[in-house]
């Protein structure tokens, strides 16, 4: 019998101390200071529900992110001009991309979603139009308060959003490409 209750109160405990550490997890959370903006997922669904259009035929939706970055220059001793692949990662985020109607210096916002039970989701990135075709300015949000822009396009037919970037440094120059994958909802076209 007294096995019985020392075990009943040792569980008892241990689940009084799980349910605690959630909770403290989660108020950890929300003290931390982001230097993101930051949406809570009621905030993502308001402006999910409250856009004016669907999402088909634009870049709202989720994506799945690959890079590729290259170096291309001359080496130290040769007279030919060569490229090489500094890295390349496939398919290493999802993001959700979603209309800001609400804000005049962006059409759309970014979200990385890899994480679940998250108290508030990151702005990692915007969108803007340049014209009314389909290629757009990016900028991507690095700590520290570092901005990185891309020039992008998006192939309504593929669903994929191509953005590049390029740097100089010394003789060489430095190229990233971003390629988003839409993974949904998938357009009609992309279906067939």
């Amino acid at each position: 019998m007294k096995a019985a209750v020392k075990c009943a109160v040792i569980l008892l405990v241990l689940t009084a101390t799980s349910c605690s550490m959630d909770k403290l997890y989660t108020m950890r959370q929300r003290q931390k200071v982001s230097p993101y903006e930051q949406l809570d997922f009621g905030s993502m669904v308001n402006r999910y529900l409250h856009k004016d259009k669907s999402s088909v035929g634009t870049i709202e939706g989720i994506y799945s992110v690959s890079s590729l970055i290259t170096k291309r220059g001359k080496g130290l001793l040769s007279s030919t001009e060569k490229e090489k692949v500094v890295e390349r990662k496939e398919n290493y985020s999802k993001v959700a991309i979603l209309r800001d109607p609400g804000n005049t210096n962006r059409e759309y916002l970014e979200v990385p979603i890899d994480k679940d039970l998250l108290p508030s989701y990151s702005v990692r990135g915007e969108f803007t139009n340049v014209s009314d075709g389909n290629i757009m300015v990016y900028k991507h949000f690095e700590p520290r308060g570092k901005v990185l822009s891309y020039t992008f396009s998006y192939d309504k037919q593929k669903d994929i959003l191509e953005g590049i970037r390029t740097e100089n440094d010394g003789g060489f120059t430095i190229t990233y490409k971003l390629t988003y994958l839409k993974l949904l909802p998938k357009s009609e076209v992309s279906n067939n």
